[in-house]
């Protein structure tokens, strides 16, 4: 198997809520892939300097994963983000941080199955790679 299907496999029904929040979910990815946000590891890296270093170290650990609200999600990522992601998929605000609290546990819970964040840009060029594969008509 090679590694854009090993990514690929991660999600789908692996990730409760998927299905209802797809536009979402690439935004996740758009997120991991945003070099402003610094892969990975810098958007686990915004979650820590936001306080919540034990809720996203459950997320990257193997133990269960800590929840996190939809205030927290703003204040981490900052309200313009959140209202940006917002325009993009037409939906509310509310909607937006309520569907990436729901998401994000899994998300990086998935892509750091070994309790540790992927070293050296390779979990974000598999990622690249899936969402051009993925995202085309």
């Amino acid at each position: 198997m090679g590694l854009l299907d090993k990514v690929a496999s991660m999600f789908g029904s692996n990730v409760p809520g998927v299905e209802a929040h797809g536009g979402l979910f690439d935004q996740v990815i758009g997120l991991i892939n945003n070099p402003e946000i610094g892969g990975l590891s810098g958007l686990i890296s915004k979650f820590e300097k936001g306080g919540l270093g034990d809720v996203v170290s459950s997320w990257v650990g193997t133990g269960a994963n800590a929840p996190v609200s939809s205030e927290q999600v703003t204040n981490t990522l900052g309200a313009d983000k959140i209202q940006e992601i917002a325009g993009k998929l037409g939906i509310s605000d509310g909607q937006v941080s309520g569907g990436l609290a729901a998401l994000l546990p899994h998300i990086i819970d998935k892509l750091t199955p070994d309790g540790k964040v992927p070293e050296g840009g390779v979990l974000e060029q598999a990622l690249s790679a899936f969402t051009q594969k993925f995202t085309k008509g």
